[in-house]
């Protein structure tokens, strides 16, 4: 997942969440003017934000290796 697809699926967790936006950030401990420029597709996000909200929204972040095919020697 890249860091694209991981403001979206938070986007669209905020989204279907039956809280206001400003309750949300306010219970992850964030920024409104942060979750507003999620919201709105920006970019520039720090990692701690994006954990927070994901935390607070009860997402879980995983990071995965690429399928790598390595070249046989």
């Amino acid at each position: 997942m890249n860091m694209g697809q991981l403001t979206k699926a938070i986007a669209e967790a905020v989204k279907a969440n039956e809280q206001t936006p400003g309750a949300i950030a306010k219970g992850a401990g964030v920024a409104r003017s942060q979750l507003s420029r999620l919201l709105s597709g920006e970019r520039g996000l720090n990692t701690d934000t994006i954990e927070r909200l994901a935390d607070y929204l009860g997402l879980k972040i995983t990071i995965e290796p690429k399928n790598k095919t390595k070249k046989e020697r």
